[in-house]
């Protein structure tokens, strides 16, 4: 496993597979509401999305850290252009994917509405850091009524600010296709989040896969018994673990 460390501090972890022709690649953003990532939503998620024939990577953006504003997204950024040109492994470049779960689904989210704002990047190729696609596991997504707070205070006390970080609000028409999945009893992210993104992408006419789970609660990642967590009442789930076969399906068909 090959890592790289971007100047600003973050890391990316590798997990390309042997292949003869260029694949698809999967940059992993890990949840934890900002102050931590969950090591539940690394390695297996990276292993999973190699067993379905795609490169991996994951992304160890900042957390933990006040205001944090938008230096997880230019992590990001930084991360699918090091895929976008990497060496020593066949990649597609015209179909790099980021799976973010929870506020990591807001990192991804981030980058997929203002890849190309030249306020936040003002300079540089802003194709080099575009994401083909957006793959949001129970999404962190608003900073409005069904705001997951925690995590928006970490990015910012300023509230004259959240605006910024509310995305439904900033959709436009140059958001990749997004892949959403989300469980309608989560009580720590509320469904909301995911609903409001898909409603915004429409609006916009931005391709898009939603899967509305009836049940199961918050952070639930592949939903299989390798990352089961009973303390927490996260239990392999078969009906919701589907979710990586329908998305490496949207992938193959992206």
């Amino acid at each position: 496993m090959e890592k790289l460390v971007s100047e600003a501090g973050a890391e990316l972890e590798l997990f390309p597979i042997e292949s003869d022709r260029p694949l698809p690649t999967v940059v992993i953003c890990p949840g934890g509401g900002y102050r931590w990532l969950s090591g539940r939503e690394k390695e297996p998620v990276a292993a999973a999305f190699n067993r379905q024939g795609f490169h991996a990577a994951i992304l160890n953006y900042h957390v933990n850290i006040e205001n944090l504003g938008f230096q997880p997204m230019y992590d990001l950024a930084w991360a699918v252009s090091c895929i976008r040109n990497a060496v020593g492994f066949s990649v597609d470049k015209h179909k790099i994917f980021i799976c973010g779960f929870s506020a990591g689904g807001h990192v991804a989210a981030e980058l997929g509405v203002y890849w190309d704002s030249r306020e936040l990047f003002p300079a540089g190729n802003w194709q080099e850091h575009k994401p083909d696609g957006l793959i949001l596991c129970y999404p962190v997504i608003t900073a409005g009524e069904y705001a997951h707070r925690e995590s928006i205070r970490m990015l910012s006390d300023d509230e004259c600010v959240w605006n910024w970080f509310s995305l439904e609000k900033h959709v436009s028409s140059k958001v990749p296709p997004v892949f959403i999945w989300h469980t309608v009893t989560d009580t720590d992210v509320p469904v909301q989040n995911s609903v409001l993104f898909a409603e915004a992408l429409l609006q916009c006419h931005v391709p898009l896969e939603l899967h509305l789970f009836p049940y199961g609660v918050h952070g639930l990642s592949l939903a299989t018994k390798e990352v089961e967590e009973p303390s927490k009442g996260r239990f392999a789930d078969n009906h919701v673990a589907i979710w990586l076969d329908l998305c490496a399906d949207w992938i193959r068909n992206c």
